[in-house]
């Protein structure tokens, strides 16, 4: 999987690790699940492995590797050894090989080093998954930052000088997310030489599409005058334009909400719509 395909992933973050999830997934035509070493207490891996084991070669299944559990605490690290062990513990632990695994939050280990750590730390931890790929322990790997700002400060300072690029890079989309992140999302995937097919994006309603301000936000405004949508379906489709994005992995258990995600995928955006939006966000950026 090179993230050529377009469409939903059920994203496990906080989405019921139950068969039946599973099943409501492929019934809507979802048929990519993404999940992490260290979701559910570190047993993401296991639980749908155990329960789910025939339905998961069904999809196409992206994990992150960078979190780690120590005495009293979960800490972050891109310590090569601790990514390697974590990456053969997830191919273990799945009962298969991920078909995507992503450097988990880079950013947590690059912010308060010195810009020349900064850059061997991620450069280190990039050959380490291009690495994982050659083992066979992978199919491909990828970058998956919820903040890319301290990530294209390391770009920016030489990291992957070396080091081939990822495959694939996944960041924050959606309405919530600030006009200085899109624009560094925009700028890694540049660096990154990825073009809008290999970068995805997650957390479109901000980690609840039940919020309040989903009501009150008038989405529809995102579509084109002939397409008709709930207010849900238009804040998910425009996610994929902020920014521009091929995938979006979303979390949820209920399997009328995935269907009206999935559904969403081939409503048409005004795209001049989504071109002001950015605007009037970079208008009231705060100045420094």
């Amino acid at each position: 999987m090179r993230g050529t395909d377009h469409g939903t992933i059920l994203g496990l973050y906080r989405s019921d690790h139950r068969r039946q999830v599973l099943e409501h997934a492929l019934a809507v035509g979802i048929r990519s699940l993404d999940t992490s070493y260290k979701y559910q207490g570190f047993n993401s891996h296991r639980i749908p492995s155990s329960t789910a084991g025939d339905l998961l070669p069904m999809f196409s299944v992206s994990t992150k590797v960078g979190f780690f559990r120590e005495p009293g605490r979960v800490a972050h690290s891109l310590a090569p050894g601790r990514l390697r062990r974590a990456v053969e513990e997830s191919a273990l632990d799945l009962g298969r090989t991920p078909d995507v695994v992503f450097l988990h939050n880079p950013e947590k280990s690059l912010v308060g080093v010195s810009p020349t750590h900064a850059r061997d730390r991620l450069e280190a931890a990039c050959t380490v998954l291009n690495e994982a790929v050659a083992a066979g322990l992978c199919a491909s790997w990828g970058i998956s930052s919820w903040d890319t700002r301290p990530v294209i400060q390391a770009l920016d300072d030489g990291a992957l000088a070396k080091a081939p690029p990822p495959d694939i890079l996944m960041v924050r989309a959606g309405l919530t997310v600030p006009s200085d992140q899109l624009d560094a999302s925009e700028r890694t995937a540049e660096n990154l030489g990825a073009p809008p097919d290999r970068l995805w994006g997650m957390s479109p309603f901000g980690g609840d599409a039940a919020r309040d301000v989903w009501k009150r936000f008038k989405a529809a405004a995102f579509l084109c005058p002939d397409e008709k949508g709930s207010n849900v379906q238009a804040v998910f489709r425009a996610s994929y334009e902020l920014p521009r994005v091929a995938r979006i992995a979303v979390s949820s258990s209920n399997v009328d909400h995935m269907r009206e995600l999935a559904s969403a995928e081939v409503l048409k955006v005004d795209l001049d719509q989504i071109a002001r939006y950015r605007q009037l966000l970079r208008e009231r950026r705060p100045h420094s």
